[in-house]
């Protein structure tokens, strides 16, 4: 498989974006679009060697696809980071050979989300790892696609920074 690029949307992300950063080993790139942030999350960013753009008003989501290095794109949210299982398995999936297929399939990950002093899982996976020809979008995020496979590990959301 070609290697990954993360790509994170960020607006005054701060005080979170660096443990999300941390997590990231996995992938090849890190883009950052950056959604006109007052702190210092351009500069933590850069010191976790990302590249960062500034938000276009006028740019579709796949826009920022296109501006990725690689072909596969890991989506996060800022409060998000992957846990060590996550990144064993992105590795796993990312040492694997191409597959027939490979940019039309999706992958999604198991959330635990934080929930005051507890953690809740997530009834079903999310899809994040995704070709860079997606087109289906919830938001800043992928959307749910139901035929993408699961990988093992988990992605953390954290409420506080």
């Amino acid at each position: 498989m070609p290697p990954i690029t993360a790509l994170l949307h960020t607006s005054n992300a701060a005080l979170r974006l660096g443990r999300a950063l941390e997590t990231l080993l996995p992938c090849a790139e890190i883009l950052i679009v950056d959604h006109h942030s007052a702190d210092a999350t351009s500069r933590i960013a850069r010191d976790y060697g990302a590249r960062v753009l500034p938000a276009d008003t006028g740019a579709t989501k796949n826009h920022y696809l296109n501006q990725a290095r690689h072909d596969w794109i890991l989506c996060l949210d800022p409060s998000e980071s992957i846990t060590e299982g996550l990144q064993a398995a992105l590795f796993e999936w990312s040492s694997l050979p191409a597959f027939s297929g490979e940019g039309t399939r999706s992958f999604s990950l198991f959330v635990r989300e934080q929930v005051a002093a507890n953690w809740r899982t997530q009834p079903a996976p999310e899809t994040r790892l995704i070709p860079r020809t997606w087109t289906l979008w919830n938001g800043l995020l992928p959307a749910y696609e139901p035929s993408s496979i699961a990988l093992e590990g988990e992605l953390l959301r954290f409420s506080y920074p």
